[in-house]
């Protein structure tokens, strides 16, 4: 059998290679598609394909009904069929397939969930709950405000260098999936935070005889911040601002940053580079979360809504 998978082993050791120069898919995406394409692979090698030439329909569906066999979810079993489509569609650009199996099968559409995301007064009330007048409050508020108004991902705010900020022009310089680039702009709570934390935070957290870290954000030990680290301040300050803990992530933030940016009339494609999507579906779901918001204001609110008038008429 090993000789009869060497040639489809190869050739998604190529189709990996060039969703990482080409897509600059993250290695945490990449690594997902390759266990899940060796699970394919070796499928297929079983049921008699030796060479991608070999490659048929029938080797997808048969992959399929053997993973929901093994147990895995609607979800895992979907995300295997994308990393699938998208090799297959890569032989077939590449000429190593004379034409896609898959082409012309529409993949079955599960509705997808609105992202979770906090109302304007919930998040002020979440960072008011951090206490400035203590150097663990200064960090915990400045994380927030940061994380709310660039709307970052948690890896990129605890990843965070000090050369990353340029305070006098008001922007981050951030590495996100895929480690591209970007510059993102700080409003003035944000800068204002940072500076406080800078100035009388973080210098209480360095620790004398070791090397700082270069992160901006520092944990009590003087390392840098981790995200369960941040993830356990923010279900505290949550709990402080009485907000349920279900409805609080570090993603919510970035989540909130995006609609509440669209609600305030932002273009969507300039919150789509601040959030460093590189598809603009992806940035999308955020018109719908914010029509959502817009519904519920109106429902609860206006004198014909369905609640303030005690139902539909």
């Amino acid at each position: 059998m090993p000789e009869r998978r060497g040639a489809l082993d190869a050739a998604v050791d190529g189709f990996l290679t060039a969703a990482a120069l080409e897509r600059g898919l993250s290695p945490r995406t990449l690594e997902a598609y390759g266990r899940d394409l060796a699970r394919f692979a070796a499928h297929a090698a079983a049921e008699g394909a030796a060479t991608p030439r070999e490659l048929r329909r029938s080797h997808v569906s048969g992959f399929l009904v053997a993973l929901e066999g093994l147990g895995l979810g609607p979800r895992s079993r979907g995300r295997a069929l994308v990393a699938v489509r998208r090799f297959l569609r890569h032989l077939a650009a590449s000429g190593h397939l004379e034409a896609d199996p898959l082409l012309g099968i529409e993949t079955p559409r599960r509705g997808r969930p609105l992202p979770r995301t906090l109302h304007p007064e919930e998040t002020a009330r979440l960072i008011a709950a951090a206490d400035p007048a203590t150097p663990l409050g200064l960090r915990d508020r400045a994380m927030l405000e940061v994380a709310y108004g660039a709307g970052l991902r948690v890896s990129e705010l605890v990843g965070l260098p000090l050369g990353g900020l340029d305070s006098r022009r008001g922007l981050l310089r951030v590495w996100g999936k895929g480690r591209k680039e970007r510059i993102v702009p700080l409003g003035e709570p944000a800068l204002a935070a940072l500076a406080e934390w800078l100035e009388r935070g973080r210098p209480r957290f360095v620790r004398p005889g070791r090397r700082a870290a270069d992160a901006v954000f520092l944990s009590s030990r003087g390392s840098a911040m981790s995200r369960q680290n941040f993830f356990e301040r923010l279900r505290a300050l949550a709990r402080a601002a009485g907000i349920p803990l279900d409805r609080v992530s570090p993603h919510v933030l970035r989540h909130a940053f995006a609609t509440d940016l669209l609600e305030g009339g932002a273009d969507l494609r300039a919150v789509q580079t601040m959030l460093g999507h590189a598809d603009l579906t992806t940035t999308q779901i955020y018109t719908h979360v914010s029509r959502a918001r817009l519904r519920d204001t109106v429902e609860r609110l206006h004198p014909r809504g369905a609640r303030a008038s005690g139902g539909r008429r």
